[in-house]
């Protein structure tokens, strides 16, 4: 019998049939349409959500390739919710941003069909094809709808995750023949036991492999040089996707794969890899600040703040104590920031769009006084600057907050220097804002629009969003508080 996990994934790709059969005018209607009813579906499975409950919930299991331990294996838990959540938010976002042909609407749905089964799938070869299902639309849109430089861009994102995934695979596989199982859950249990999963150098060399693969995908220091050249290229609507959801899965793999199968090898490079999540933290922010195109500006402080994320994540094995408020503020952390930052990195790309579409360009010296003519697009686009900075009232700041709480505890000198990336971000922010909205009017903008009926049904919930997680965060850690318990477990 078919769940409704599986009618989620399938609702997407219905709708990628549907456009590609319908005449060019009503492709994105109908990319809409479908995204409303995956909505709709999304919102149910949170409606039947035991958030009391730690275990998988929604459940399917079907016998797919016996021979070698494939199986269709789908359920969700409060973190795989939250995820499945952001993807039904993001990806209507960007097709709002982006008016498209019949091929345009139909990758970006396959795209998200892909994102919700990574995000449920809980055998790795169903994760792993759901997962190279949803890199290669990426690559597609970039190559055939992105802008100046498209194809060294798409060639360039290939190339990387390509390799990562092999690493990843060939991980895998190590595993599997060791073992004899590609079920997440067992080997979880198979780690916890007394022999661990693996031993000796075997066990380096496949950490060093799913590393790489979700390190390239985060994107960590110093594999995130792909990204502002993909995100530069990309369309608007794909470059809010790309950041809002797509970079969720290499966080995700971390959380899901990578801490819980090789907890010793996390402590053992526990200080390394801290260290690189720190450089992702100040460095990008200084890239940023040294951009001239605000695409560029926006994509290197995404890596800055998903930087964040791995902050958390590391220094919860690498310490030796770790008290259980600590651990859970650092895992609610984590979980909020990956929402926050989808939800915010999208809305700056979405009012970057919105500015090249008025300009034709998306430089910072392309624009100067804009305040003057167009203060409401102003006003919400600096709602999202101060969102993505960390101002108390919006979202940004809880999860920092708590991931640098948890944070501190076990690893001060790391996180202390990671807090001089907020200062960075500050820096930057202020003279964006000060380029853009302050000063005499640019020649250029004085025939510019303010923001247009259509672009406010888009900018007002998403704001409105922001400030209810930041003022009531409170109905997104029910999601996932039963998960962060389980996984605090699983550290302590």
């Amino acid at each position: 019998m078919v769940g409704l996990i599986t009618v989620l994934i399938l609702i997407p790709l219905l709708g990628a049939l549907a456009v590609s059969a319908w005449p060019h005018r009503n492709a994105r209607p109908i990319a809409l349409f479908a995204n409303l009813i995956s909505g709709v579906c999304a919102l149910s499975v949170w409606q039947r959500f035991d958030s009391h409950a730690s275990l998988l919930q929604f459940v399917e299991r079907h016998q797919w390739i016996p021979s070698i331990g494939a199986e269709y294996l789908v359920g969700v838990d409060g973190l795989s919710l939250l995820l499945v959540l952001l993807t039904s938010i993001v990806v209507p976002f960007g097709l709002l941003a982006q008016s498209g042909d019949r091929g345009f609407c139909a990758i970006m749905l396959i795209m998200q069909a892909a994102l919700y089964g990574t995000f449920t799938a809980q055998n790795f070869l169903l994760w792993f094809l759901f997962y190279e299902m949803s890199l290669i639309p990426a690559f597609l849109l970039i190559k055939i709808y992105g802008g100046e430089n498209r194809d060294a861009a798409a060639t360039k994102f290939f190339v990387y995750t390509f390799l990562g995934s092999v690493a990843m695979l060939l991980a895998f596989l190590g595993i599997y023949f060791a073992r004899g199982t590609f079920d997440f859950a067992q080997l979880v249990d198979l780690a916890r036991s007394n022999g661990g999963l693996l031993s000796g150098k075997m066990a380096w060399l496949v950490f060093a492999g799913i590393f790489l693969g979700l390190a390239v995908k985060v994107p960590l220091f110093p594999f995130h040089t792909w990204l502002p050249d993909a995100y530069q290229a990309a369309p608007t609507g794909v470059a809010m996707v790309l950041t809002g959801a797509l970079s969720k899965m290499g966080v995700y793999g971390f959380i899901r794969l990578l801490l819980p199968l090789f907890p010793t090898q996390i402590k053992i490079a526990g200080p390394w890899l801290l260290a690189l999540a720190v450089c992702s933290i100040v460095f990008p922010p200084l890239a940023a600040w040294m951009q001239r195109d605000l695409k560029r500006m926006v994509a290197y402080l995404s890596v800055n703040h998903l930087g964040y994320c791995m902050l958390g994540l590391f220094a919860l094995p690498s310490a030796s104590t770790m008290s259980a408020i600590d651990t859970h503020a650092a895992l609610s952390g984590v979980f909020l920031q990956i929402f926050n930052h989808g939800i915010t990195a999208a809305a700056l790309f979405y009012f970057v769009g919105l500015l090249e579409q008025r300009r034709g360009a998306c430089g910072v010296d392309d624009f100067g006084g804009l305040m003057q003519r167009t203060p409401l697009l102003c006003g919400w686009m600096s709602v999202a600057m101060f969102s993505s900075l960390g101002l108390p009232g919006l979202n940004g700041f809880v999860g920092e907050f708590l991931i640098f709480k948890g944070s501190f505890a076990v690893a001060a000198g790391f996180t202390a220097i990671a807090v001089i990336g907020l200062l960075f971000t500050a820096v930057t922010f202020m003279r964006a804002m000060q380029s853009l909205f302050s000063g005499p009017l640019s020649e250029p903008c004085r025939t510019f629009p303010d923001l247009l009926r259509s672009e406010k049904l888009v900018v007002v919930p998403v704001t409105l969003l922001m400030f209810a997680v930041g003022l009531w965060p409170q109905f997104l850690f029910n999601i996932f508080n039963a998960t962060v318990a389980q996984m605090a477990r699983l550290f302590a």
